[in-house]
């Protein structure tokens, strides 16, 4: 048997192939981390749950139909009762039903600021153990760090 003519080879083997055929070994790293449905959450988190529920909560993980939604404990209760709602949203969103059920973890959200209870003796103090150091970053940082401290002595 004859080889054909290398003008009837479609394709060269170090030839020029079409962006297609390299995404998917580009992607399967990165989807193995994370899976497109659950990084299409987390970026578009805010225009699913608005931005109220989105100061309060923040997606963490989607794993076999299961959405991790971190935040505080009283949100939890709220967001159980609108959880058939919250899965509409979700999969309505994703245009495929990926969100059959949630679940809520306790956590102290990185937008919320941890409000410490004012405690006049513990600044008082904190002022009076950095007072001879020379201003500046170092100087402000132990100064809070003793107000948490004291505060949490005092309380």
């Amino acid at each position: 048997m004859a080889t054909p003519p290398p003008s009837d080879n479609p394709r060269h083997i170090y030839g020029p192939r079409p962006v297609g055929a390299l995404v998917p070994a580009l992607v399967r790293p990165a989807f193995r981390r994370r899976a497109p449905a659950t990084a299409q959450v987390l970026a578009d988190w805010e225009a699913i749950v608005g931005p109220a529920l989105a100061a309060l909560t923040t997606p963490r993980r989607l794993f076999s139909g299961t959405l991790s939604i971190a935040c505080s404990g009283p949100v939890a209760l709220e967001l159980q009762h609108l959880s058939t709602a919250l899965m509409g949203r979700i999969n309505g969103h994703l245009g495929k039903i990926a969100v059959t059920r949630l679940r809520f973890i306790q956590d102290v959200i990185a937008g919320l600021p941890l409000v410490l209870p004012k405690r006049p003796l513990a600044i008082r103090a904190a002022n009076r153990a950095v007072a001879d150091l020379p201003a500046g970053e170092l100087r402000d940082a132990l100064e809070a760090l003793g107000r948490v401290v004291l505060t949490e002595r005092e309380a």
